[in-house]
């Protein structure tokens, strides 16, 4: 997640909210059968073709419309309607979607031997909404003016990975000089340098950040109520921060240019601030424009799943993806008893996932997990279960794990967990982890807090808690963004956010993520961080519990719904509605 918020260290919360936006995800419709392309049986029949209004029926307004601003993955969903990345997702269903492909650049990339440098050349006739030309420059300004402070809020890898990214303040305030560590020889070539290897570049180069900025019509901070656009719709209306866009045709968008965007519909109308009640009420009885709605941020839950039933128009226009996203029960080893391995141990081995499903919404919208990893392809997914416990627990071996412990008699611990009705981290979730440890002679004090307090306390390196539930979500379909802020000992943060819950600082774990990130092959990439999330499982620094399920309803004459494994939920750029 991810995102997810990350080395600006607000990876998590971000991670969910690109979830919950459309932005950055990765879904695989249910079924292994279907997985290639269950998401376009969603929908209304026929082939899809141009023209008609699309509605977006959206709870949370598409705020900071600006590149720089935007904390998106594979381009976004709303967003990537207006601006075109150097690369960008494949919109594609199921596992073919986590794939990353050339958008405005020829190829994703060639890079030097140790991944510390890559050049992009952009492809012929790429044009703007006013018909003038996209040159390199204008992706090195986009880029530049991410920095500013004033344009803050988007991904903070560039600031961190860019040679000299860690104190650039933005386009504003250098004179015009420029951050040296991008290069542009010519318009149509640009080069980046790096302070160490990241083979995961490509996957970057998908956020909005490097969408171009013609310097001369930048104009700062209000630059998103008007962006120029580089991709299929050009904005014609933003009022009240996002609440209401208007996206129209932008003419001078050259289909020959761009693989990736459908572009059907004619306008695109985006009505946000409505409750999720409503507008999953207004897919369902679809009447008027709401037959060619969709919403990109709001999901089924299971009282309106049940209510579809055996309603078979409705269940077929239900969309099903799963986002690359873990829960889990975190430790901190720091505190006791959390320190004793056995001790962890045997609470592995005590979780009944089924009730933690059945908490979390049901198996629709939940499904085990006993790795760390997403069970997707791209992200390098290894099964293991070092700690077995069936579907149901086994309070028996947790009993048996907890006399080796030292424990015979049981013990008395504090479960942290968020007061906030989201079935991930929420209390429904801490009363079945309580209730199955109970049966292990463990008995669990619940710690209830609210949102913010609660992700306060989970993120502070000086007073974690020794035993709480979390959720984490990445940035991209890799194992990088995964495991790196979690177990990365150098990404430990004494005096502010810190991810890396158990404090884990091991050298090796370390070194092998340095391995892995010169890696330009991206599966040989991906089988090392499985082996990685294997090796680290093994210490039971904490106790995968689900990765959630997203289902979304579209209204009756939307066709082409397309779900992949990048982002779990519908792309727009691939919907018709005629």
């Amino acid at each position: 997640m991810l995102r997810h918020a990350h080395i600006s260290r607000r990876v998590a919360a971000v991670a969910v909210s690109l979830v919950l936006a459309g932005g950055a995800a990765a879904c695989g419709p249910e079924g292994a059968a279907d997985k290639a392309g269950a998401g376009d049986k969603a929908g209304a029949a026929g082939a899809p073709q141009k023209g008609g209004t699309l509605t977006v029926l959206n709870n949370e307004p598409q705020e900071d419309f600006d590149p720089a601003r935007l904390y998106t993955s594979g381009g976004g969903n709303v967003p990537s309607l207006v601006f075109r990345t150097l690369t960008t997702r494949n919109r594609e269903s199921g596992a073919p979607g986590a794939k990353v492909v050339p958008d405005l650049a020829t190829d994703l990339g060639k890079s030097n031997a140790d991944a510390t440098e890559w050049t992009y050349t952009l492809k012929d006739g790429l044009k703007y909404e006013d018909g003038s030309p996209i040159t390199t420059a204008d992706i090195k300004y986009g880029i530049e003016r991410s920095f500013a402070a004033e344009l803050s809020g988007g991904a903070p890898y560039l600031r961190d990975w860019l040679i000299g990214g860690e104190t650039y303040e933005g386009p504003y305030k250098d004179g015009g000089k420029g951050l040296d560590s991008i290069v542009v020889p010519d318009a149509k070539t640009i080069v980046f340098k790096l302070r160490k290897p990241q083979g995961d570049f490509p996957f970057v180069a998908t956020q909005t950040q490097f969408a171009p900025v013609p310097k001369a019509q930048d104009t700062g901070v209000k630059y998103e109520e008007h962006p120029v656009s580089s991709g299929p719709y050009k904005v014609v209306k933003n009022e009240n921060d996002g609440e209401h866009l208007t996206l129209d045709r932008n003419e001078h968008w050259d289909p020959k240019t761009d693989d990736e965007r459908k572009a059907y519909p004619d306008l695109i109308d985006v009505r946000a601030g409505l409750d999720a009640a409503v507008i999953n009420q207004r897919l369902t009885t679809s009447s008027g424009p709401d037959a060619a709605a969709i919403t990109t941020d709001t999901n089924l839950g299971p009282a309106e799943l049940a209510q579809i039933g055996d309603n078979k128009e409705l269940a077929a226009r239900v969309g099903t993806g799963h986002f690359g996203y873990v829960n889990y029960l975190a430790f901190n080893p720091k505190v006791a008893p959390f320190d004793n391995p056995k001790v962890r141990q045997a609470i592995s081995h005590a979780i009944n996932r089924t009730s933690v499903i059945n908490a979390a919404g049901g198996s629709a919208l939940a499904e085990p997990a006993t790795t760390f990893l997403p069970e997707h392809e791209a992200f390098g997914y290894t099964p293991y279960d070092h700690f077995p416990a069936g579907k149901t627990g086994d309070p028996a071996k947790a009993k048996e794990v907890l006399k080796e412990a030292g424990y015979p008699d049981g013990l008395t611990i504090t479960l942290t967990h968020s007061n906030a009705q989201n079935r991930q981290t929420s209390p429904e979730v801490a009363t079945a982890v309580q209730q199955a440890l109970a049966a292990a002679g463990i008995t669990v004090k619940l710690e209830g807090l609210e949102g913010n307090a609660f992700n306060q306390r989970r993120w502070d390196a000086k007073n974690t808690p020794g035993f709480f539930l979390s959720r984490w979500g990445a940035d991209w379909p890799s194992g990088g963004p995964f495991l790196a802020p979690i177990f990365d000992g150098r990404q430990i943060v004494a005096n502010g956010s810190n991810y890396n819950h158990a404090q884990l600082n091991d050298p090796a774990v370390n070194a092998e993520i340095d391995e892995i990130a010169k890696l330009t092959d991206l599966a040989a990439a991906g089988k090392r961080w499985g082996a990685l999330d294997k090796k680290i499982g093994e210490l039971a620094l904490d106790v995968p519990l689900f990765h959630p399920v997203y289902k979304r309803l579209v209204g009756k004459d939307v066709k082409n719904v397309v779900i992949s494994d990048w982002t779990g939920v519908l792309d727009i750029s691939q919907v018709a509605v005629k």
